[in-house]
């Protein structure tokens, strides 16, 4: 199970402070407004709160483009706002993981604007340019948000690289003076006294040398180029070199994004002999209901497809790194509309979902809302829409002739607005989001489903999460536990157990909305049982040998054996 360390023990809230609470009427979340909402994390019983970013920014992907990595974006508030919260949260024993964005920076970053000068400029290598081939493009990469990965300059007549939007060129990390600059920053934020960081698509800052066109790849969604600037080949010297100047001088937590990374890849990036990363978020389970062609080609999730994929990590990184755990964030729908059912069956779906990812071994990461099973929303118009890569998508399907409201049914199901709308904290108007206009609608669902509703409810999603959390903090077996599948096969049932010392875990879900019985497998005996949570009504006393599982039905067994 290797070391015992604070941050496996530990449960993350991410908080997008754009749709988190406002508190001066600019329909656009802030700084104050989280702080204002830290008793409410600390009653859920939340450690952790990893913050998207809130550097400045002028804001073409959220955020996501920092113009100045030491500045907080005035939107949100102020430096001072920033240092308030930490302190509130320390007080609160709670810790805080920043986002770090080092793949690309904003095209309005001073380095950027020095860069594209001229090619003899200090700053030009901080950036990754080319000259044309042929009067085109450097060579055939795709960016992630749509169309080429390169964009003109007239100025110096050369293309810039750009995974991204085109106002997030990627940084040059062949460069060591790009690389001590963000180490300088890292340590910057460090020595205020934040507790980690989450690295924003960390796997693609080594591009292979001589940047080769890409191959399609049979069945990869990313392509063209994809693997060229993933997982590239000095990934693990850059990781083993921040860790060593940075990382290491400090008790935090850091946890990778990184698309595309397989469980042998992440042994590697999180062992804890190789001083890398902690942890890693992982996609497979996140494509496992699209076509091989991309996110926006849907298809239905097959469970037994989802037991194989979480199973295959669970396994691979036993004893050898460390999962992260999470069926949704900023950038995926809402889980319990993509897993479960937000209709008849909602507040019994979001429990199980809930269950099912706690009581696995890993970190787990709660996404704001998702304690309240918040769910995705429809929009009449692709007007109401902001998201950049949702917008980017449904421009280029229209102009190829693709039927609207196919391309419209696609962003109800995956586009990343479903996870931004207004946390629904009441039944006042905007749900207590905001005293101004929101800057992205608010799902018209608020007055059913909101924070003050919940809080008080002894049966509601709140409370539950809650119960989950502290079974986390109060059974090792939750945290150190082995994992192992039980009935591969069953195509609505998804069980696994694990195991500690002579205790072992017995977790069972329907992940339908019809009935399902479940058989105990005869290699597991025990001599007594006690029933942890469940999200339905149970006979304590009742057998489990054999029991039958209503709609959505989740239960949690401890076992001594």
């Amino acid at each position: 199970m290797g070391n015992k360390t604070w941050w496996k023990e530990s449960v993350v809230y991410q908080i997008y402070p754009r749709s988190f609470k406002d508190t001066n009427g600019d329909g656009i979340g802030d700084l104050k407004g989280i702080t204002e909402k830290l008793d409410y994390l600390k009653e859920l019983g939340v450690d952790v709160i990893w913050l998207s970013p809130v550097y400045e920014s002028p804001n073409d992907d959220n955020g996501y483009d920092i113009s100045n990595y030491r500045e907080i974006m005035k939107e949100f508030g102020t430096m001072e706002d920033w240092e308030e919260l930490l302190h509130q949260m320390h007080e609160r024993n709670m810790k805080l993981m920043m986002d770090l964005v080092v793949n690309h920076s904003s095209d309005e970053h001073e380095w950027f604007q020095q860069s594209r000068l001229s090619k003899d400029n200090p700053y030009r290598d901080y950036y990754i340019w080319c000259p044309g081939k042929d009067g085109k493009e450097p060579n055939n990469w795709e960016s992630i948000f749509s169309g080429s990965a390169w964009q003109y300059d007239e100025q110096t007549d050369e293309y810039y690289l750009h995974l991204f939007s085109k106002k997030q060129p990627d940084l040059n990390w062949e460069n060591p003076k790009v690389r001590r600059e963000v180490y300088d920053l890292m340590t910057f934020w460090l020595e205020k006294g934040i507790d980690g960081f989450r690295m924003d698509v960390i796997n693609m800052i080594s591009k292979v040398p001589g940047l080769p066109d890409g191959e399609p790849q049979e069945g990869k969604k990313y392509a063209p180029g994809g693997q060229y600037y993933m997982n590239g080949p000095r990934m693990h010297e850059f990781l083993q070199e921040m860790n060593a100047q940075v990382l290491s001088k400090y008790d935090i937590m850091t946890v990778g994004e990184m698309p595309g990374v397989d469980p042998e890849q992440a042994q590697l990036y999180t062992g804890e002999d190789r001083n890398e990363l902690n942890m890693v978020f992982q996609f497979e389970h996140m494509d496992l209901d699209s076509q091989p062609t991309g996110k926006w080609d849907l298809r239905p999730l097959r469970l037994i497809d989802l037991k194989e994929t979480v199973t295959k990590w669970q396994k691979g990184l036993e004893d050898k790194g460390w999962n992260s755990l999470y069926l949704n964030n900023h950038d995926q729908p809402r889980m319990v509309s993509r897993f479960g059912d937000d209709g008849e069956y909602w507040l019994e779906s979001a429990k199980m979902l809930g269950t099912f990812l706690h009581m696995m071994q890993g970190t787990p990461y709660i996404y704001q809302g998702e304690e309240l099973g918040m769910t995705n929303v429809k929009f009449d118009s692709i007007e109401d829409y902001q998201d950049i890569e949702t917008l980017n998508m449904y421009k280029e399907r229209l102009e190829a002739g693709k039927d609207p409201s196919e391309i419209m049914h696609s962003i109800y199901v995956k586009g990343r607005d479903n996870a931004r709308t207004p946390m629904q904290w009441d039944e006042s108007e905007h749900a207590g989001f905001t005293t101004g206009k929101p800057w992205l609608k608010v799902n018209p669902n608020y007055k059913e489903i909101n924070a003050s509703k919940q809080v008080n409810d002894p049966t509601s999603i709140y409370n539950y999460y809650k119960k989950l959390i502290d079974l986390r903090k109060t059974h090792e077996i939750v945290v150190y536990g082995s994992y192992d599948l039980l009935l591969p096969d069953h195509p609505t049932i998804y069980a696994y157990t694990r195991t500690l010392g002579d205790e072992k875990l017995l977790v069972v879900s329907n992940f339908s909305k019809e009935s399902s019985t479940f058989e105990l497998p005869e290699s597991i005996t025990y001599r007594s049982k006690e029933l942890l949570i469940g999200n339905y009504e149970v006979d304590e006393n009742g057998e489990i040998e054999e029991f039958d599982l209503r709609p959505y039905e989740a239960r949690v067994y401890k076992l001594k054996v």
